[in-house]
């Protein structure tokens, strides 16, 4: 189970007609009542009309239900966007019996076409259920180019937290990730709410870069029921949050479109965390890095390449390099290493590349994929 795992949750997924061939395309999760709730947003100045209402519905610190729909993610949309997303949320308050700034609402799938919104509002399920059965249901329908749903669940100290997720391509999150929903039955406050998802953000989702191009509707929300009847120590709630938001990123880096291997580039030496991050996403960004992630190639020249034009400042003397273990630069110069043997153990499956830029303590880890020719032909058609 997923968003249904935490106690006082429930959901569905249904069809609602907006994806053809009667797809599964419209998802709710539900509190049992209001409960606090808090949410992280791209960043990106063109943010879908969906993005904009929750963020305004989330200033309370609270909600109860959030409504997904995929195959249309009503941005570029304009007023009429704007207007669909406020109708969804006034539609769903009166289905699920709350206000209407208690609903969040969430869009995903392609760009500037109008969200048929008639329809979503006569597809709102008038049943949800409790059982994985329908927490599965939800995270179907909220998949686009997805090849599998994106669910996972952590137990931890009496209590529990479940989450959903979806993305495969557009995937350079500066907050979140593309979407998800992620719920507890812990008890913990807006405020704190807030500050653990954003440290897990910081670690997970911030920390994924697919294919360089951040989106327009990303969003992560969790909302906390309390019915566990467990207020957790805050540092234990933050790393098992942490931990449930690293497994959903893994698992979009797994399905990336035409992706064949996920790749952890390792960053130390960074001046901090932030900027050990920023450098991880930077390299992650060359197209030259990547396709030799897809060859199997320790090319650690496209990655000397790439942190020179980065952010931070970056000693080229304190360069080294090293793949799955196998130190191929140090100091800023190669240095001898087997490298049948290396390109023999890269050429199939994920691998680590471990990057030390300096002497600072910021560090990071930014989970990113190969480029592939799947890649091009997958995005080269029309969507």
């Amino acid at each position: 189970m997923s968003v249904t795992a935490a106690s006082g949750f429930s959901a569905n997924g249904v069809a609602c007609g907006i994806k053809p061939g009667g797809a599964l395309d419209l998802a709710v999760v539900s509190a049992a009542t209001t409960v606090p709730a808090a949410g992280v947003f791209t960043t990106s100045t063109t943010a879908a009309p969906p993005v904009l209402v929750s963020r305004q519905n989330l200033a309370s610190g609270s909600a109860k239900v959030v409504v997904i729909n995929s195959g249309c993610a009503n941005a570029g949309t304009g007023r009429r966007g704007y207007e669909a997303a406020t109708k969804t949320v006034e539609a769903a308050a009166e289905a699920y019996g709350c206000a209407a700034s208690e609903v969040l609402v969430c869009s995903t799938g392609t760009i500037g076409p109008q969200l048929p919104v008639g329809r979503l509002i006569e597809g709102l399920p008038t049943e949800l259920g409790v059982d994985s059965e329908a927490g599965g249901a939800a995270a179907i329908a909220i998949m686009t180019t997805d090849s599998v749903r994106k669910e996972a669940v952590v137990k931890s100290g009496g209590y529990t937290i479940g989450g959903m997720a979806k993305g495969a391509g557009m995937i350079r999150p500066d907050m979140a990730t593309m979407l998800a929903v992620i719920t507890t039955d812990a008890i913990v406050p807006a405020d704190r709410l807030h500050r653990s998802l954003q440290s897990a953000v910081n670690e997970s989702f911030n920390s994924l870069n697919i294919d360089g191009c951040q989106s327009t509707n990303d969003s992560v929300v969790i909302l906390a029921s309390g019915a566990s009847g467990i207020e957790p120590d805050p540092g234990r709630f933050g790393a098992s949050l942490r931990e449930l938001c690293r497994d959903l990123a893994h698992q979009i880096a797994a399905d990336a479109e035409g992706a064949t291997r996920v790749v952890a580039v390792r960053v130390t030496g960074a001046a901090h965390d932030a900027e050990a991050r920023a450098i991880g996403k930077h390299v992650a960004d060359s197209d030259l890095v990547r396709s030799s992630f897809y060859g199997g190639d320790p090319n650690w020249g496209r990655i000397f390449g790439a942190l020179g034009v980065g952010p931070g400042r970056v000693d080229p003397e304190a360069i080294s390099v090293s793949y799955e273990g196998v130190t191929v630069a140090q100091r800023g110069s190669g240095v001898t290493f087997d490298e049948q043997a290396l390109v023999s153990t890269l050429m199939h499956g994920d691998f680590v590349v471990e990057v030390t830029v300096g002497a600072g303590s910021g560090r990071a880890t930014v989970l990113t994929t190969d480029l592939t020719p799947e890649y091009v032909r997958f995005n080269g058609e029309r969507s």
